[in-house]
């Protein structure tokens, strides 16, 4: 199938610049963020590993992980059926329907469609936003991306103690405001925190993202990692942020 019937009205498709990968995009949906890139980069997955993304969107996580060489298998795991479809095309675009499987279905729903403990790790960029704070983007897709509409925060944490089997790894990002919860939920579901890193956008401003990532029934330790800096004083990426894309 060539790329043009692989692609659907307003959509496109974007180079991911690692490894030959590339992703279509709907702009009316959404298109995938920095977030996305720094927490592929951050979690800690292997190259044998099996690796269920909670809340997929696009795709971009688990693609991200397949270029990098950080797993050997992955899920997507995407709510709205218009986006999941889009996603498998994505997959069916870099040849990849032997390694990663995208699947309509709900996050509070995974006992039901998965066994558990059967995944070496999860990852998750989940919606930000509680269904009462913020405002509203214009299109549906949107707004169940971002705000807690359709899953919240302890339906996501709920899900990834399950679907991980013991020692595994469940890797987020989100807002640093919400880091008590996050650290309650974890290890009510007997997550350990085991690494954290604030995101800053310039050096001289406060965090605006905070990844995390804990281990099932681990030890308590946590490691808070030097904050990753965005942009330079001038306006261009830090060494470290083009480290992450694999650019420096």
């Amino acid at each position: 199938m060539t790329d043009e019937e692989l692609l659907r009205e307003g959509e496109r498709i974007d180079d991911l610049e690692v490894n030959g990968f590339r992703i279509i995009q709907n702009p009316s949906f959404f298109c995938f963020g920095m977030d996305a890139v720094l927490l592929s980069a951050f979690a800690g997955t292997g190259p044998k590993d099996r690796v269920i993304d909670l809340g997929t969107g696009t795709g971009i996580i688990p693609l991200l992980l397949l270029a990098k060489g950080k797993c050997a298998s992955a899920v997507g795991l995407e709510l709205q059926e218009a986006v999941a479809e889009m996603a498998s095309r994505s997959v069916t675009l870099n040849g990849a329907g032997d390694r990663l499987e995208i699947l309509q279905g709900d996050i509070k729903n995974v006992r039901e469609l998965f066994r558990g403990s059967s995944f070496d790790a999860v990852t998750c960029n989940p919606p930000y936003i509680s269904e009462k704070n913020g405002l509203h983007n214009d299109t549906t897709a949107k707004n169940l991306a971002r705000h807690e509409i359709a899953v919240k925060l302890e339906d996501v944490v709920r899900a990834a103690g399950y679907l991980l089997r013991p020692g595994g790894t469940f890797s987020m990002v989100h807002k640093p405001f919400r880091i008590p919860e996050i650290l309650e939920l974890m290890r009510l579901n007997r997550l350990e925190p085991k690494r954290m890193q604030l995101v800053q956008p310039y050096a001289d401003k406060e965090p605006n993202m905070v990844l995390i990532e804990a281990v099932r029934d681990g030890n308590p330790w946590l490691k808070v990692l030097p904050a990753m800096v965005v942009y330079e004083e001038g306006g261009g990426y830090t060494k470290e942020l083009l480290r992450t894309y694999g650019k420096c």
